[in-house]
């Protein structure tokens, strides 16, 4: 453990590498839902269709503003849908996934096939964008769409995110210190060790030693890195803002299991207060992973209201292994089946949970 996974080799579209590449079979005149997502290990990917439009119209669960792109960066464990009409002559078409800020640029490679096509895919592979500012921009251009009927945290038109009050701010930022002569991966400066007992059984269970509750602290303190199996506290349904701090050259991509937030700013430098005068506080979009531009910063707003141990997580995944995680515990003031659930009756009890008592079925 501590050393790093490489470079990839490829990019698959479907599994699907560029010597047999994958073909989506469409009907001229026919608009298709695509469902966009980056399941790779670590690179950021640019999507795009030769000759043809991306209306974007869904993104992690949330409807989205419809708005049309050339092509689309879509970071590592994001989700997005686009409309695509087949609205060009009657042919076969490039369908491109190309790597984001890596040296070299990999290329995976697909057909959009109409099925009346009279002509193999021809002309050169088109190109995708280079810069950052680039990706940046069109992530701020993101945002919630409020006339969209669909499932959304509170009742349509009723959640002002905007206006409520923030009671706590936890800036969180990633490092690659080396410990022990080893390569890890740290959140303000606590690089995480898996226990043997999973940190929600140790909650249950009342058990003491497993995990150290409060370890994360909620700014950069400098200095070296430290190995601990560290979890993060918050208040039950406090409204908080994180603030994702990447002072490194490698663009990041945060996830939290059980939640999704409010992706309300994100620019370069080091975040500070008065960065919130930048923040959209009216249509966010709301999703669950978000991404952290070089020497950058994303600031996110959630309401912590799902009670549990919920695990906040690197999505490039050599970064997660080697640390680059913790736990969000949200407990509940008062131990209530309204507020958390009791474990299942056929949860594998393992670690030193081994052999506690279990509710009758």
């Amino acid at each position: 453990m501590g050393g790093s996974l490489g470079k990839p080799d490829a990019v698959l579209i479907n599994g699907h590498g560029p010597a047999n590449g994958a073909t989506i079979t469409v009907d001229q005149g026919k608009t298709y839902r695509l469902r966009i997502s980056n399941v790779g290990l670590s690179s950021s990917l640019n999507f795009r269709i030769q000759g043809h439009k991306l209306k974007l119209v869904e993104v992690e669960g949330s409807h989205t503003v419809q708005n049309v792109y050339d092509s689309l960066d879509i970071h590592v464990g994001q989700s997005y849908s686009v409309l695509v009409t087949a609205n060009q002559a009657s042919q076969d078409y490039y369908m491109v996934a190309s790597t984001r800020f890596t040296s070299p640029v990999l290329t995976g490679i697909a057909t959009f096939h109409y099925s009346n096509s009279q002509k193999k895919v021809s002309g050169s592979i088109p190109g995708g964008p280079t810069e950052v500012v680039w990706s940046l921009n069109q992530a701020r251009s993101v945002r919630w769409n409020l006339t969209a009927s669909a499932a959304r945290p509170n009742p349509q038109g009723s959640y002002h995110y905007g206006n409520i009050t923030i009671t706590r701010t936890i800036k969180l930022a990633n490092s690659a210190p080396f410990i022990n002569g080893k390569q890890r991966y740290a959140v303000n400066g606590v690089s995480y060790v898996p226990s043997t007992t999973p940190l929600q059984l140790a909650d249950y269970y009342n058990i003491s030693g497993v995990y150290t509750s409060g370890g994360i602290p909620d700014s950069p303190r400098g200095g070296s890195g430290y190995l601990q199996t560290a979890a993060l506290n918050v208040e039950y349904r406090a409204f908080i803002e994180i603030v994702f701090q990447n002072y490194e050259n490698t663009i990041q991509s945060w996830h939290l299991d059980g939640y999704s937030f409010f992706v309300v700013g994100m620019d370069g430098g080091d975040w500070k207060p008065a960065n919130r005068k930048s923040y959209n506080l009216f249509d966010a979009v709301s999703r669950c992973t978000t991404q952290v531009y070089p020497n950058s910063w994303t600031a996110v707003l959630l309401t912590f209201d799902n009670a549990g141990m919920w695990n906040l997580r690197s999505q490039t995944w050599e970064r997660q292994f080697l640390g680059q995680q913790t736990y969000v515990r949200v407990k509940s003031p008062v131990k209530s089946l309204r507020d958390e659930y009791d474990i299942p009756h056929n949860a594998l009890l393992c670690g030193k949970a081994a052999g506690r008592p279990r509710l009758p079925q």
